[in-house]
């Protein structure tokens, strides 16, 4: 019950101010609330501590898992293009498809390169030690080689096997084609925006709760949509170009695969790991 004015209010929160709530009530509404940065920061930390501390050969499974699963980007993207009639609006359809590699390995706790550019970073920049920088670097090292691996595997296996139809193959060497049409230079600053929401993505999701299938679905699908640059999802559309025959070794590596790995850690690492933990120990100061 609110109180009328003049009246005093008998309760105080955690804090020391004064509230009409009561203890139980107050409860109820900390916990309803979203996180603040701290708490976001402290979580990611968290999270982020766990897999610094993993094995490398639990990390090189996951990160082959990871791989292949964001196959099913690529599948489902070309599933939607083979079916929908060519109109203005189709890529905006298209792109849902982009999404479910990203629902498939992140609801499925699996080692994402781009994702791994945002946390492993938390508890670097808190406490800076030559300790945790080998250690980043390891993770960063076992999961991206394990990612690509798995995106090569299932593009090898798209394009030498019969899987899936005629149809289906001329719609993954269509997306393939049109990862590689940009200049080197257009991949990699198109790789930067990606990078950011991608590392954005996993900075929202501790304050999502129920709602990560709709953070995760929209923020990859924002990518797919824009046309940027993801150097997993990218290395299963340009490695299926390469195992075709429709693109070398030195398109695949050259042109794709090295201006999006640096595009990519530059928005997840700078503008966004350290932008958001500064925001943090500048409110700690």
């Amino acid at each position: 019950m609110t109180p009328r004015e003049g009246q005093e209010m008998p309760y105080v929160d955690e804090k020391g101010h004064e509230t009409a709530a009561d203890p139980e009530t107050q409860q109820k509404a900390k916990e309803e609330e979203s996180l603040d940065a701290a708490a976001t920061h402290e979580v990611v930390r968290r999270e982020a501590q766990k897999e610094l501390d993993r094995s490398a050969s639990a990390l090189a499974w996951s990160g082959l898992a990871a791989g292949l699963a964001m196959g099913f980007s690529l599948v489902t993207e070309g599933v939607l293009r083979a079916h929908l009639p060519e109109a203005p609006w189709r890529p905006l359809v298209t792109k849902i498809g982009y999404s479910v590699g990203f629902l498939i390995v992140i609801l499925g706790s699996q080692q994402l390169y781009t994702e791994n550019t945002l946390e492993p970073m938390v508890p670097l920049l808190n406490k800076p030690t030559r300790e945790r920088f080998m250690k980043l670097l390891r993770l960063w090292g076992i999961v991206l080689l394990t990612n690509i691996a798995g995106t090569l595997l299932f593009a090898l296996y798209a394009a030498k096997t019969s899987a899936f139809d005629e149809e289906l193959k001329a719609a993954f060497l269509a997306i393939g084609l049109e990862a590689i049409e940009p200049t080197p230079g257009t991949i990699f600053l198109r790789a930067i925006v990606a990078g950011m929401i991608i590392a954005l993505m996993v900075w929202m999701l501790p304050a999502a709760k129920t709602a990560h299938i709709w953070v995760i679905g929209v923020m990859a699908w924002l990518v797919g949509a824009a046309s940027l640059a993801h150097v997993v999802v990218g290395s299963v559309e340009t490695g299926y170009l390469m195992w075709r025959g429709a693109a070398s070794f030195g398109t695949y590596f050259g042109h794709f695969l090295i201006p999006t790995l640096v595009g990519n850690t530059i928005g997840g690492v700078v503008l966004v790991a350290l932008i958001n933990h500064q925001q943090v120990a500048s409110d700690d100061g």
